[in-house]
């Protein structure tokens, strides 16, 4: 796992990096919206997403410039969900990676713009033609973003979860949410490495389902830190989801069997990878990391 640590950290640093030269910047009566942007997706999180891009992009020798462009709107993309599900209107919430949530620290009306900066500008990262010469991959991805962002995926997810505040659910719309409001992102995130590459199509199938299974394992582990962790360990609040009358997957399978079902879909995400070569080994490091990961 030492070269998983260190990868993920050079991941990081290299998406921070092209984060920092795409945002914009002022000094006049606009500048704490860019000041919210800036605080809120350049705080430290874990970058998982836009290291599943770099290492699927890997796969394919991609050229890294334009890995760690499509790295950064997805980013951009997952920052700005967590300024809006963040909000009073959503799922209220005043910490965030250990700080307060930008709301708290900035206001109400300046998270919600800066939330809407950032997703736009995820799309202009990705329209350019810095990002890939191919006009074709380029469109491609954002049509695929756009899928995984809106109505497709987590934009519905979301809705379907505050729907599901109070309400009986079983065990196969609980899923659905979370493929949704989850797994879409973390598909994507997958799934443009094959995109940059123009990928076979038995590439792109393992890559999905490595996708799907990852997806649904990260929520799982994200499920039972919340209902076994602290709010100082995580860095956000603990126990929401049953404070919310939220079902997840730990409520409705319980702990020991949302373990042995998070167990199963790493080891199933990483079977899916059988078709690659040692330049998958990080992809299936990433698997056990989030098996195991506590917060």
């Amino acid at each position: 796992m030492d070269d998983l640590k260190s990868s993920l950290s050079f991941a990081q640093k290299e998406v921070d990096k092209t984060i920092k030269s795409l945002l914009p910047n002022g000094k006049g009566i606009e500048k704490k919206l860019y000041e919210a942007i800036n605080y809120s997706i350049l705080s430290m999180g874990k970058r998982l997403r836009p290291f599943l891009v770099i290492q699927s992009s890997k796969l394919f020798d991609v050229d890294e410039k334009y890995a760690f462009r499509v790295a950064s709107s997805i980013e951009m993309i997952h920052a700005y969900s967590l300024i809006h599900d963040d909000l009073p209107s959503m799922d209220n919430d005043s910490l965030r990676r250990g700080l307060p949530t930008t709301h708290k620290k900035f206001n109400e009306a300046t998270a919600i713009l800066a939330g809407d900066a950032l997703l736009t500008l995820s799309f202009q990262v990705l329209s350019d033609n810095l990002t890939h010469s191919d006009p074709r991959i380029r469109c491609e991805l954002i049509n695929e973003l756009a899928k995984a962002a809106g109505t497709s995926g987590m934009v519905t997810g979301q809705m379907m979860d505050i729907e599901a505040e109070n309400k009986k659910l079983g065990i196969g719309v609980i899923t659905r949410i979370q493929r949704l409001k989850t797994g879409a992102l973390i598909a994507f995130a997958c799934n443009s490495g094959s995109i940059l590459g123009r990928a076979e199509k038995k590439f792109k199938f393992a890559l999905q389902g490595f996708a799907h299974d990852i997806g649904l394992a990260y929520q799982i582990r994200d499920d039972l830190l919340d209902a076994t962790s602290t709010t100082k360990k995580l860095g956000k609040k603990a126990n929401k989801d049953k404070k919310a009358g939220k079902k997840n997957f730990v409520s409705i399978l319980g702990k020991d069997r949302a373990k042995k079902q998070l167990e199963f879909l790493a080891n199933q995400a990483i079977k899916h990878l059988g078709v690659f070569d040692q330049k998958a080994d990080m992809l299936r490091d990433i698997a056990r990391f989030i098996v195991e990961r506590n917060k």
